[in-house]
C-alpha cells in the first residue's frame, strides 16, 4: 500500500510539473503527505492554526459593509466637499479678436499661440543680425517698409534688426516703443496722504 501511494504521489508531481513548468501548484495549495497516519513511524499531532500561519500576520478585513451613501460619495464625490461628477461649465468666454472659446480670466490659447510664434521669429532673427556681440545701443525690430516712416537721425544710434516681411494687423507697434510715462520719485507724495494719519 505505501509503495502505491508512493508512486500516486510521483505521479501527481511529474503531472504537476508538466502542466505548471516546473513551477509547481499555488502555496495555498501545498503538497499533502500521502503516508496514512499508522504507516508513520511518529504519529502527528492535530491540525492548528498556528501551525498554518507559523510566524507570519493576519491582515484586517472589514467587519462591516459600507452603505450605500459612502459607496456613491467614494464614487461621485460630495457637493459639501467635491464633485467627482462632470458639470458644464458657466465660465467660458469667445475671443474677440479671433472668436474661439477660452475661459474668464485666461488669455486666449490661439491668439497667444500666434504672438509666441512671432517673438520667437524675431528671437531669430536678433540673433542672427547680432550674434554675440555684447548689446550697447537700443534694438529695434523693423517690419517691411517701416524704415521709411522715420527720417534717418532718428534711427541713429539703435541697432535695426529688419524682418523680410509685413507686420501682422494684431501686432501693435505700441509694444516696441518706450513707454512715456515717466517713473515717480520714491519720495513724491501720493493723493490722499493726508487722509493716511
Amino acid at each position: 500500500m505505501y509503495r502505491f501511494l508512493n508512486r500516486l504521489s510521483n505521479s501527481i508531481r511529474s503531472l504537476e510539473s508538466y502542466i505548471f513548468g516546473g513551477n509547481g501548484f499555488p502555496p495555498a495549495l501545498a503538497q499533502v503527505d500521502c503516508m496514512p497516519m499508522h504507516a508513520s513511524s511518529n504519529p502527528k499531532k492535530a491540525f492548528s492554526l498556528r501551525d498554518l500561519i507559523g510566524d507570519g500576520l493576519l491582515w484586517a478585513v472589514p467587519k462591516h459593509r459600507r452603505t450605500v451613501e459612502k459607496r456613491h460619495k467614494r464614487k461621485y464625490g460630495s457637493p459639501q466637499y467635491k464633485l467627482k461628477i462632470f458639470l458644464p461649465k458657466t465660465h467660458l468666454r469667445s475671443c474677440a479678436t479671433c472668436g474661439s472659446d477660452h475661459e474668464v480670466g485666461v488669455l486666449c490659447p490661439v491668439c497667444y499661440k500666434k504672438i509666441r510664434t512671432e517673438t520667437e521669429l524675431m528671437q531669430e532673427n536678433i540673433q542672427k543680425e547680432l550674434g554675440l556681440d555684447p548689446v550697447d545701443k537700443e534694438v529695434v525690430v523693423l517690419y517691411d517698409r517701416e524704415k521709411d516712416e522715420q527720417p534717418d537721425e532718428f534711427w541713429q544710434g539703435k541697432r535695426i534688426v529688419e524682418m523680410e516681411k509685413r507686420r501682422p494687423m494684431w501686432f501693435s507697434k505700441n509694444m516696441l516703443q518706450k513707454s512715456t510715462q515717466s517713473q515717480s520719485e520714491p519720495d513724491e507724495l501720493k493723493p490722499g496722504h493726508e487722509k493716511l494719519g
